[in-house]
């Protein structure tokens, strides 16, 4: 599957080199904006798999547009590329979670090494976002089917044991998780 790809640059010879390099490399332009406010459109309507970004650009700047696409989540990676190289533009780009930050001028040798990275660091924290979001439901379950022991435990006077395999027989009869049947016993007894 092809590494879809928006750019956003407000120069449009610069936009036009950007995308004849990603598509020499493979990648697939999904889109290309001449400011943030179109940038923030076409990945609502793509969700690209990167984001290549300018930060000055007209009506909306790389980095405004870029505080919107990261709080939607409408592109997995955003990579910044411009002109300013001061620490004040970096600092708010690392702020940002901007993955990488390139100077222009660029050329292919510098571009897609660092679009490589950026996108394999990218699915790193990806994934490791995955693992901690199910440890997070996991434990999650875990203290709703505590409490549901617990409730049964004072309720019926059952042992903690008596609890456990009555909730495990629950969720066989009915075909739920322990953890649904769990959510709904303590929903049952709030109302």
């Amino acid at each position: 599957m092809e590494t879809t790809v928006v750019v956003a640059e407000d120069e449009l010879i610069t936009r036009m080199d950007l995308a004849e390099i990603l598509k020499g490399a493979g990648y697939k332009v999904v889109g290309m904006a001449k400011d943030g406010l179109d940038a923030i459109e076409i990945c609502r309507r793509e969700k690209p798999d990167l984001a290549i970004m300018d930060v000055k650009m007209p009506v909306m700047d790389g980095l405004e547009a870029i505080k919107i696409i990261q709080k939607e989540k409408i592109a997995k990676c955003i990579i910044l590329l411009t002109a300013f190289s001061d620490s004040e533009y970096i600092k708010k780009a690392r702020d940002l979670g901007v993955m990488t930050y390139l100077v222009k001028p660029f050329d292919e040798s510098t571009l897609i090494p660092a679009i490589e990275v950026a996108i394999a660091k990218q699915k790193e924290m990806d994934k490791i976002q995955d693992e901690l979001d199910l440890i997070s439901k996991k434990l999650d379950d875990r203290k709703f089917v505590e409490r549901a022991k617990g409730i049964l435990m004072e309720k019926h006077h059952f042992s903690e044991d008596q609890a456990y395999k009555t909730l495990r027989k629950l969720a066989m009869d009915k075909r739920m998780s322990i953890s649904e049947i769990s959510r709904l016993l303590i929903d049952s007894i709030k109302d």
